[in-house]
């Protein structure tokens, strides 16, 4: 079933309704269901299991080679060159501007200001360290370079008019290393540029009155030729420390605060850990082949399937758990407006991907919540700290920012909304301790800070005084959909909480009369608006006046009497365009996909690597607008999730939305709510097989999209007991550690393989 862009969302002819979850059952379009329910069949006859063609380092590496950036020509600016990164260090490689070398930026996701009365934009921003330059003898010509994803390293050559330089690159452990050697009348000559400390807002506008730059850097050199650059900041200080030996340069940042000396220390302890390239690429390569083991996911468009991989690998590059929050542009800082962490939308799109991938060990911005929470409550205003948190709309890796009182017109739903994103981390591990110890304390004063300021209106409900919707160009209006999106989400969130952890928690009634009172979501003949008595009536990138839809999904298709609101709401959006994103296309494409059109989920997603539209996806996956916005491309990756599993609701729903010209897609340890990690085969446009596993025991239910008779069997070939709940939903009794197959027809092929291209596309990179 599809739709053209700018039409409503597709309703199916016939719902057929079955047990309800949530008080509400209806079919997805797409979903295969019968009038009668689907039988089981309950004959287990043997074991079975499943046989894994990417079980070994050869199968991953030519996998993965399919999928690596490749250079012909020599990039010039960031958005077009190689990028590597360990969650902390960075570097960009490209052309240095104006001159006949090769910049290697060296940038760190630590290093920061630390004057907090200069705002996020200047006095706790992301400062930048310096670069490398190589500098051939010759004039280069060309070049043959290739991103390994497998090995995360920088392969080739630089050809010149006096030979070669053959080079390889990798950062592991806060250590950049690059190996060159040089051919012909070729040499190898590298230069380290430190930067002046400065905020890299600059480009956009002056600093404010009273700032002072920080002091200039000094250099020291020692008897084993390392060379330091240590750069004195207002309480803290960064150290570069750099050493070559034969072919091998190697050079390590370090940071400290509130230590001015601290630093220095650091960069040269790393360098002593690395002691070679060789030593150093033994460790690096070992950690990535491991960290790609965990999932799989092949889809016959080779442009597309390349940038999926290519995302995984960039968010590994740029964040990991014990590491600093991602900024909007990672770890690689280049010249830009917003050199900080942004949590109006930038945050929570960047670690969405994470989950789906099954990689819970990148998850920087969980533990940024759980250390911060007596920063999040020094946040709001005096009168509020004793029981409230909050954030404002830009802060530093420490999330140091104030946050303005509603009826002020401030935007002060952005620390719920990254909550959530902890919510899924919680759904996709069900680990009690991250909803103890982060969730329910922050969540449980986020909204508290709301209750001081809900009114009854002469209506007898419960209003919110004026509020931002974020970056929608308009006085802010009361009752803003954004903030009532957030209100009832954690209200709801927060009562479920307390059931499981326990807790006899005083405030549950109070949450309790707030989703009883609260003024229902403000809409017109258009669909939802802003808010109170403002329509959405002018372009806007945002979807924050849609959060209830995605990715909160309170308002979903599973619920048909919301389908014509929610068809009205995205067309409506996304027909006013002066205004539009990247991110304007992912999320639309998501939300197409939540109600099973791939077809339209697809083309709304093109739009985003349309070199058409105003910012498209750059040659290295990247994206700019005003300078490194790193979460486009992640939300990206999120958007084809969307289209292969979801699993909000308490349901997982396999191949929901796959678009109708992808007739094969394979998936293997695909993690969902419940914590299950899915294994499901698509061929010739019908589904397989599926395999899940439970890690946490957690109830499974399961809509399958398959027909005829189905058979579930456990992993010691026993049948399982299952419960048909209508609408192609099935419940399967699903112990912790075990696994359960679900097939109809004879038992298909259980193979684990990468699927054959059927949409050929050049690689990324300047091929």
């Amino acid at each position: 079933m599809t739709s053209q862009p700018g039409k409503h969302l597709p309703v199916p002819r016939r719902v057929v309704l079955g047990t309800a979850l949530g008080g509400v059952a209806a079919a997805l379009p797409g979903t295969a269901h019968a009038e009668e329910p689907v039988p089981v069949s309950r004959s287990g006859k043997s074991a079975w299991r499943l046989r894994d063609t990417m079980s070994t380092d050869g199968a991953w590496e030519g996998f993965l080679r399919g999928q690596d950036l490749l250079w012909s020509r020599l990039p010039t600016v960031w958005y077009e060159g190689p990028f590597l990164g360990d969650g902390l260090l960075g570097s960009m490689v490209y052309q240095e501007p104006g001159a006949n070398q090769v910049r290697f930026t060296v940038q760190h996701g630590r290093v920061q200001d630390h004057r907090p009365e200069f705002g996020s934009g200047w006095g706790t921003c992301r400062l930048p360290v310096g670069h490398l330059t190589l500098e051939p003898l010759g004039t280069i010509t060309s070049v043959d370079w290739r991103l390994s994803l497998w090995n995360a390293e920088l392969t080739g050559t630089v050809t010149t008019t006096a030979g070669t330089l053959t080079l390889s690159a990798l950062i592991h452990d806060e250590v950049f290393a690059a190996r060159v050697t040089a051919g012909g009348g070729e040499r190898v000559t590298w230069t380290f540029h430190p930067e002046e400390a400065l905020s890299p807002r600059h480009i956009s506008e002056a600093p404010p009155s009273g700032y002072t730059a920080n002091p200039p850097w000094i250099t020291r050199s020692s008897a084993d030729g390392t060379e330091q650059v240590l750069q004195p900041l207002t309480g803290g200080q960064t150290a570069t420390a750099y050493r070559r030996t034969g072919h091998d340069l190697l050079l390590s940042v370090g940071h400290s605060s509130p230590s001015g000396t601290a630093a220095e220390a650091d960069s040269l302890r790393n360098l002593r850990r690395a002691a070679s390239y060789s030593a150093l690429r033994r460790r690096h390569t070992q950690w990535w082949h491991t960290f790609y083991r965990k999932s799989f996911v092949s889809f016959p468009d080779q442009r597309l399937q390349s940038f999926h991989w290519i995302q995984l690998y960039k968010v590994a590059s740029a964040s990991r758990a014990d590491g600093p929050v991602m900024a909007t542009s990672g770890p690689w800082l280049e010249p830009t407006p917003w050199p900080a962490v942004w949590w109006n939308l930038n945050v929570q799109l960047e670690y969405w991907l994470i989950h789906g991938f099954n990689h819970p060990e990148l998850d920087a911005l969980a533990t940024t919540l759980r250390q911060n929470q007596e920063q999040l409550a020094a946040n709001v205003p005096p009168a509020y700290r004793a029981d409230s948190s909050g954030i404002g709309r830009s802060s530093d890796m420490f999330a140091n920012r104030g946050v303005g009182e509603p009826g002020t017109g401030a935007e002060t739903g952005d620390l719920t909304w990254a909550l959530h994103n902890v919510w899924l981390s919680y759904r996709h591990s069900m680990d009690k301790a991250l909803l103890r110890d982060t969730i329910y304390p922050v969540l449980r004063r986020a909204i508290n800070y709301y209750l001081h300021f809900l009114t009854p209106g002469s209506d007898g409900r419960l209003h919110l005084p004026s509020t931002l919707s974020p970056e929608y160009p308009v006085v802010p209006p009361q009752d803003t959909n954004y903030d009532l999106a957030l209100i009832r989400w954690g209200c709801q969130t927060l009562i479920e909480s307390a059931e499981l952890l326990a807790v006899d928690e005083e405030l549950i009634p109070r949450w309790q009369e707030v989703l009883a009172r609260l003024t229902p979501y403000p809409v017109d003949d258009n669909g939802f608006m802003i808010g109170a008595d403002t329509p959405y009536a002018q372009s806007h990138r945002h979807y924050s006046h849609l959060l209830m839809v995605y990715p909160l999904y309170l308002v979903n298709w599973d619920q048909p009497g919301s389908r014509d609101l929610i068809a009205k709401s995205v067309t409506h959006w996304h027909a006013l365009t002066g205004a539009h994103r990247g991110y304007s296309y992912t999320g639309a494409a998501s939300m197409y996909a939540m109600t099973g059109d791939g077809d339209t989920a697809i083309t709304y997603l093109r739009k985003f690597f349309d070199p058409a539209t105003r910012y498209p996806c750059r040659a290295n996956t990247h994206y700019t607008e005003a300078g490194p916005v790193i979460e486009t491309p992640l939300s990206a990756s999120q958007s084809l999730h969307d289209m292969f599993c979801q699993s909000w609701g308490g349901v997982i729903r396999v191949f929901p939305a796959v678009p109708s010209s992808w007739s094969d897609v394979t998936l293997h340890d695909f993690r969902t709510q419940g914590a299950f990690l899915v294994s499901a085969v698509r061929r010739a446009g019908a589904t397989r097989f599926i395999r899940i596993r439970s890690l946490a025991g957690e109830p499974l239910k399961l809509r399958h999209g398959l027909t005829g008779t189905l058979t579930v069997l456990l992993d010691d070939g026993t049948a399982a007991h299952t419960r048909d709940l209508g609408e192609g939903i099935l419940a399967v009794d699903l112990p912790r550690g075990r696994e359960v197959l679900v097939h109809s027809g004879s038992r298909p092929d259980l193979v684990i393989a990468p699927v054959a291209v059927s949409e050929p596309g050049p690689a990324w990179g300047l091929p």
